[in-house]
């Protein structure tokens, strides 16, 4: 590898990450004055969190699956709601796809919409499973303040709305950013032919190819799979497969926090099935085979 690309992924991978921290340290800005009505709203209308989760992970930024992560850790959410935010999320590959026009570039409306209900469908069935969940209350919050006031007296303001969220951020940004560069790295010296042919050589087995490699943490295994669909190397099954699982930044959180981490394998083995199993029922419907129409 050479020092060119080398440099370049690392470039790459500073822009990706910027963004993801830009994202989620203004989330967390507005959260810090927000969270208590966040709680509310959240508590009170748990029957429709899988609904907004699912509308939640349209927004076509990565920084979409590691907020989910972000929250349902703080318990704001339920592991269901965390399920239909990870498969409706689709990190740049809905901007791929209408940055590119062509004759595939309408097949971004079903792409979308078919995420969003299989997200809410799947997180539904999560929480049907999980019944019985612990989810943060406004008074469990006041709780936290007043404890945290007890030990620090001279608790500002500032702290809490700006010093606390960028903190934070530039924790999940430290994270992110080596996550980007090391499989970055790899994916240079493995080569991009090399994933084009790995996909492209048994199309009946491209939708399990496909959700492998949207497991990468990666914005750039969301871009892959959009310019392998645009190519028509991929068929739109597939490309479904790839990007239903394609919330790795958030699994990595998750990850890292270790607190549940059987959990945390559960929801990735969730999100896999699903994208495998829906892959291979569009592929029975629409075709294994790339069609140039859809």
């Amino acid at each position: 590898m050479t020092w060119d690309i080398a440099k370049d992924v690392l470039l790459d991978a500073l822009k990706d990450s910027a963004l993801v921290l830009a994202f989620v340290f203004v989330f967390h800005l507005l959260l810090s004055f927000f969270e208590d009505k966040l709680s509310q709203v959240l508590t009170k209308n748990r029957k429709f969190s899988t609904l907004i989760g699912s509308a939640f992970g349209i927004i076509p930024q990565c920084g979409t699956s590691v907020l989910a992560a972000d929250l349902y850790i703080k318990r704001y959410i339920t592991f269901g709601t965390l399920a239909a935010v990870f498969l409706s999320c689709s990190d740049e590959a809905v901007l791929v796809l209408l940055t590119n026009p062509s004759q595939k570039t309408i097949m971004v409306l079903p792409l979308i919409a078919s995420k969003f209900a299989i997200g809410f469908l799947v997180g539904m069935l999560v929480d049907l499973v999980y019944r019985n969940q612990e989810i943060a209350t406004p008074e469990h919050e006041l709780e936290d303040v007043i404890c945290d006031e007890h030990h620090h007296k001279h608790h500002k303001k500032l702290h809490k709305h700006l010093i606390h969220p960028l903190i934070h951020s530039l924790e999940i940004f430290a994270y992110v950013l080596v996550i980007n560069v090391s499989l970055g790295l790899i994916i240079a010296s493995v080569g991009r032919d090399n994933f084009t042919n790995f996909i492209i050589s048994n199309q009946y087995a491209a939708p399990v190819y496909a959700s492998l490699i949207g497991l990468i943490p990666n914005c750039a295994s969301s871009v892959l799979l959009s310019e392998l669909y645009l190519e028509n190397s991929l068929s739109f099954g597939a490309l479904l497969s790839g990007l239903l699982v394609n919330a790795g930044l958030g699994m990595m959180i998750l990850l890292k926090n270790k607190a549940n981490i059987k959990k945390t394998f559960i929801i990735i083995g969730v999100c896999l099935l699903a994208a495998i199993a829906f892959g291979y029922l569009f592929c029975g419907i629409l075709g294994f085979t790339p069609n140039p129409n859809y």
